[in-house]
């Protein structure tokens, strides 16, 4: 014999139909929508988001696009710190109390960024795992490159500090194909990200260029095999 179904208390019933009733938290869904404390901005090519010494009081995520971030110095000397693209967070100082930014935000391509509200940053961050892991896993991932970047600085000649520039870039991983970088990127700026002269980014791309490394159809593309311009001397 069958043995009866056991009825369920009015409690559990109420109870499972409000957890049905609200909805699951989506990171993705978070950061690509607008509400409270958040705000999505388009911006154009060369566009500022902000500039060096203005209030810190959001963080920003890119929805579509590339960003650089630039500083400064006293003396009017530029540097390219970052170069940013889609799925990467900047501005997260202010999380950590930095009251202006340290760096100006550019938008390099024409973006989609979206802006949350510092408050509204760490609210979410201390309720929703998710997006804590996401941004987490972001963190960790920029603090390796921002390592490795200094020793690329402190070992590698500056013809191997462009490779692994251009290859970042280029989000490389595609064995065997070419990958767009950006539909224009300067010489200018390649040398401020590098820390080399213009005239010296010239002479390697266009030594990269005839040893079929790069080439420009719509824009700057990059082939996987620039890595061996890395591992071998």
């Amino acid at each position: 014999m069958r043995a009866p179904k056991k009825k369920s208390s009015p409690s559990n019933s109420r109870k499972a139909a409000s957890e049905r009733a609200v909805p699951r938290f989506s990171a993705q869904g978070f950061l690509r929508s607008v509400g409270a404390g958040r705000s999505t901005k388009k911006y154009q090519a060369n566009k500022i988001i902000f500039q060096q010494g203005d209030p810190a009081d959001a963080v920003f995520y890119i929805q579509e696009g590339k960003v650089k971030l630039t500083v400064v110095s006293e003396q009017g000397k530029e540097g390219v710190v970052a170069i940013l693209g889609l799925g990467d967070f900047f501005g997260e100082g202010c999380l950590a109390g930095q009251q202006s930014h340290m760096a100006s935000a550019a938008a390099m391509t024409a973006s989609t960024i979206v802006r949350i509200e510092k408050d509204t940053m760490i609210g979410v961050l201390h309720d929703e795992p998710k997006l804590s892991e996401l941004f987490m896993t972001f963190l960790l991932t920029r603090n390796i490159q921002f390592e490795a970047d200094l020793v690329d600085q402190l070992f590698n000649s500056s013809e191997k500090r462009l490779a692994r520039v251009l290859l970042l870039l280029a989000n490389f991983g595609k064995d065997g194909k070419m990958e767009m970088v950006v539909p224009k990127i300067s010489q200018e700026v390649l040398a401020a990200r590098v820390g080399t002269t213009r005239s010296r980014i010239n002479y390697f791309m266009n030594k990269f260029r005839k040893l079929g490394l790069i080439e420009y159809n719509g824009g700057l593309n990059v082939h996987s095999s620039l890595l061996n311009i890395i591992v071998h001397d």
